[in-house]
């Protein structure tokens, strides 16, 4: 069964969704932030929508949204031990404004160190993937399990952002990829969950965000998969750096994955 505060959850996301990002899908405007990402409209709307109403039914806990300023960021997560909800309102904003059907809300609470509960919502397919620590995960009202996908990781397909990764890990992956074949979509935050749903064998990632990664990598756990940093850590750190990622859900395919990324 799934948790009643986790289907609360579900239920105020799909509804933003609704309302905020579809009638605003595939809308050209924005503005560029330092980092040089792309913000729209639909990234500041979603986000305030989000915070209103978590904090409506959930006033003890504060707000860290990706669009906030890094100062009220940094003091939001000062709070996460009491807990703090960590939202993505727009994970895969270019792909949404060029009309790209691969996107996401991504919202995670955070208490004591780990990842509680999480959501990532995908309008487009309206699909929705959920966790609760130690509870499972679910996509829609199926439960995600492990699975044991039977296939080597030479045969397998990887879902790896190349950008992000040192340039020497990116050119022997382009060079001798130990996979058959490689797709980056461009969502953070659904990447995981694909993951979780068995959609591809393997990932990786050199520089993710907490709001782009703290719920998804809690589905991916509950789903039985597995993920450490390249540096051979625990991915979730409640921290605004940047993290790599690499996962799979199938373990035999995740040791072989270590291996060939030299993690310990």
């Amino acid at each position: 069964m799934i948790p009643e505060e986790l289907q609360d959850l579900s239920r105020i996301i799909r509804d933003i969704a609704e309302r905020e990002l579809l009638p605003r899908f595939s809308c050209h405007s924005g503005s560029r932030k330092s980092d040089g990402s792309l913000v729209t409209e639909a990234d500041v709307v979603t986000q305030a929508a989000l915070a209103e109403a978590l904090q409506s039914h959930w006033p003890e806990f504060d707000i860290l949204g990706e669009e906030m300023e890094q100062a009220a960021q940094q003091q939001a997560l000062q709070q996460a031990d009491s807990g703090v909800w960590c939202i993505d309102p727009l994970d895969g904003t270019s792909n949404f404004a060029l009309g790209v059907p691969y996107y996401s809300i991504s919202v995670a609470l955070l208490r004591e160190k780990t990842v509680e509960m999480g959501v990532v919502y995908d309008p487009s397919r309206r699909e929705c993937f959920a966790a609760a620590r130690g509870h499972g995960a679910w996509l829609n009202e199926t439960t995600l399990r492990q699975q044991r996908l039977a296939t080597p990781l030479s045969e397998g397909m990887a879902l790896i952002d190349l950008k992000r990764l040192n340039a020497d890990l990116a050119s022997r992956l382009a060079a001798e990829p130990p996979y058959r074949s490689q797709r980056s979509f461009g969502s953070v935050a659904l990447d995981w969950c694909w993951l979780a749903a068995g959609r591809c064998h393997v990932y990786l990632h050199g520089r993710q965000k907490l709001w782009d990664y703290a719920a998804g990598c809690l589905i991916l756990a509950e789903a039985g998969g597995s993920a450490l940093t390249l540096e051979g850590e625990a991915v979730f750190k409640p921290s605004l750096e940047p993290r790599s990622a690499a996962a799979a859900l199938d373990p035999d395919i995740f040791a072989q994955w270590k291996r060939w990324l030299g993690i310990n």
